[in-house]
């Protein structure tokens, strides 16, 4: 268990802007300053990294199962999950890329349905970006209210006959002051064993939702390290079935087992940035 963010950062939360301030389209009119603290307990060093995937929102390069995208609105295994449809990207809906920000909207269809958005990295032609060890982040406002299901993880391709998945964010909107990192290996064969664990990283007042806040996890072939506002929280040893590229997924879920007849409609999620780092030679 961590500290609530007003403690673990002191004043440097003090200087960000409120968060609740919204323009007429919808959008966060301020979304504050990174909550890094340089040479903090914890803090991971960036200088001893270099940048290998940009994506900050100036623009959107989305398809539904398009090969040449940098994003898919879909598994690339055609897995889709949850209590509403990943839609395939029209005009405005479900995500919307505006002032360097990327809006993701979930909300009910004429027919009393829900509609919802993911984005992939990874695409059924097996291209797109994925990346063995490293640095993976994002930075998120997360959407409150019963039903919702936000996450910011990892998935591997299938071709050893099971799949791993690496949660760095995984959120229950009804628990609006907690969130959960977790790490699972997926069976796609009889004798493959599952196995994982999680972490629920709890206190955290309202910030997951009123801030944009980031969420990362490096993964190296000693440790997976979790972090919060590039501060740690959880570190495991890096089972060997983890030691392989990933692709990243940032999906706006509903349910998860919880009932989304009280869910905001519409309900939506803003993601400054997804980066991704390794480390230096």
């Amino acid at each position: 268990m961590i500290k609530p963010l007003r403690d673990l950062f002191g004043s440097a939360l003090g200087a960000i802007a409120l968060f609740g301030c919204v323009s007429e389209d919808g959008f966060p009119e301020d979304i504050g300053a990174e909550q890094a603290l340089p040479g903090a307990e914890g803090a991971i060093d960036l200088s001893q990294y270099e940048r290998t995937f940009s994506e900050d929102f100036g623009r959107l390069d989305v398809s539904d199962w398009g090969c040449r995208s940098r994003w898919i609105a879909h598994t690339p295994y055609a897995g889709d999950f949850g209590d509403a449809r990943f839609a395939d990207p029209t005009v405005n809906f479900p995500f919307i890329a505006r002032r360097g920000l990327l809006r993701i909207e979930a909300k009910k269809t004429a027919t009393g349905g829900w509609e919802t958005g993911n984005l992939s990295s990874q695409n059924p032609c097996g291209t797109g970006f994925t990346q063995q060890y490293g640095y993976f982040e994002a930075r998120i406002k997360l959407p409150e209210g019963l039903g919702t299901w936000p996450s910011f993880w990892m998935l591997s391709n299938d071709t050893n006959g099971y799949r791993v998945e690496v949660d760095v964010l995984e959120f229950y909107g009804h628990k609006a002051d907690r969130f959960q990192a977790a790490y699972r290996l997926h069976p796609l064969k009889s004798d493959t064993k599952r196995f994982g664990d999680l972490k629920w990283v709890e206190e955290l007042d309202d910030s997951l939702t009123s801030q944009f806040n980031t969420y990362g996890v490096s993964i190296e072939e000693d440790f997976m390290v979790f972090y919060l506002n590039r501060r740690e929280h959880w570190r495991v040893p890096t089972p060997d079935e983890f030691k392989q590229p990933m692709y990243m997924l940032v999906t706006l879920a509903l349910g998860s087992g919880y009932p989304i007849e009280e869910t905001p409609n519409p309900t939506h999620m803003f993601v400054d940035y997804v980066h991704v780092y390794k480390k230096k030679p």
